[in-house]
């Protein structure tokens, strides 16, 4: 039985969607089923945005695990509602954080976020040896 990964983050111009597809290629190499909002959803318009939404909230209660782009000087919005309704669901979180800019001296992302996460990683590589920690310790 494959492992489910949902995989959170901006997807608004071709770069956050370029970005998002790469933490996806990794996530897939690393052998993990995806579920890719702007893949898995049709294209959206003003008829279907409620679809969308269930689509994305199945894909997160169907996954073991969300991966999320954090970056930015405030995490997006929809990516902050994804994390906290996986976190009620337990699902194990890793937040993946690359940009160097930070809103407090002692915080990555907003602390809501940063404590909800079971790890947050720095980098791709790092974000690649979350992944195969956490496949170890199910494997276990």
């Amino acid at each position: 039985m494959s492992m489910k990964a949902y995989i959170a983050g901006p997807l608004f111009d071709e770069g956050e969607r370029w970005w998002i597809e790469s933490i996806e290629r990794l996530v897939a190499d690393a052998g993990f089923e995806t579920f890719l909002p702007h893949r898995d959803n049709p294209p959206k318009d003003q008829f279907n945005v409620r679809t969308i939404f269930e689509n994305d909230k199945r894909g997160i209660d169907e996954c073991d695990i969300v991966v999320a782009s954090l970056n930015g000087v405030i995490t997006d919005d929809g990516t902050a509602w994804e994390l906290g309704y996986a976190y009620a669901r337990g699902k194990y979180l890793i937040g993946l954080h690359t940009d160097w800019r930070r809103r407090f001296p002692d915080e990555v992302v907003n602390l809501m976020l940063e404590c909800s996460m079971h790890r947050l990683a720095r980098s791709l590589d790092d974000l690649r040896l979350a992944l195969t920690e956490y496949t170890g310790s199910v494997g276990a």
